[in-house]
């Protein structure tokens, strides 16, 4: 499980580091506002710590910035900010879970757990769109226009992944640990498979939406439409 953890206070952070990586976890630090939404708007990682105050760009205005341009990532808000409208402002913001410091480690390690238990938003009730597309996940229906053909759930959560971040590039690493799982040990050559399968389905629809290979990094879903 990959964790960005932005915060200023570099003594904290190499604590933070040290004992979170005992626990298992791969950790990316930033120290300052604007470098941890270049880093959080990668959307590379499954998990964000976030300080409020921060040089070049506050905690809060990283967070609104991250959700405007539909980064999911679970976030929870690492502060010495604490009073009640403080909390409630956070969390209204986008965050999913708001710590005061001083704070105990075993506390933060159970509220990483909690969030992560949640449901990925990989799928919903709700339809998705883009471009000339429409997308279904309660019947992993795709549609345009006045064709259509089903998806497999594999390819469901992959495809509402991508349309969940279109005109993003999505890293490969991110979409095997949002899709398969991180301890799912998915070889990528079985995401390539799948990749075929999504350009097939979008050709057999005639859209003009493309899953173009960003080499090097990952694939982008865009349109010219």
């Amino acid at each position: 499980m990959r964790i960005l953890l932005i915060e200023d206070d570099k003594e904290l952070c190499r604590s933070l580091r040290s004992m979170l990586e005992q626990q298992g976890y791969d950790v990316t630090v930033s120290h300052d506002g604007e470098e941890g939404l270049f880093y959080l708007l990668e959307n590379a990682h499954d998990l964000v710590l976030l300080d409020r105050m921060l040089p070049e760009m506050d905690g809060m205005e990283v967070l609104r910035l991250a959700r405007k341009q539909q980064v999911t990532v679970p976030v929870i808000f690492l502060t010495a900010l604490g009073n009640l409208d403080e909390r409630i402002g956070g969390l209204d913001c986008g965050a999913d879970d708001y710590i005061v410091k001083p704070f105990a480690f075993e506390e933060l390690m159970a509220r990483i757990r909690c969030v992560c238990r949640r449901p990925q938003r990989l799928t919903g009730s709700e339809g998705l769109s883009f471009s000339d597309l429409s997308y279904d996940p309660e019947q992993n229906l795709l549609c345009c226009k006045d064709r259509s053909c089903t998806l497999s759930r594999r390819e469901g959560d992959l495809f509402t992944l991508f349309l969940q971040n279109t005109g993003q590039t999505i890293p490969r690493a991110t979409i095997l640990t949002r899709v398969w799982g991180p301890d799912a040990g998915v070889e990528d050559g079985n995401l390539d498979n799948y990749i075929h399968f999504l350009r097939r389905r979008l050709r057999s629809v005639d859209s003009a939406v493309e899953l173009r290979t960003v080499r090097g990094v990952g694939y982008l879903l865009c349109s010219d439409v």
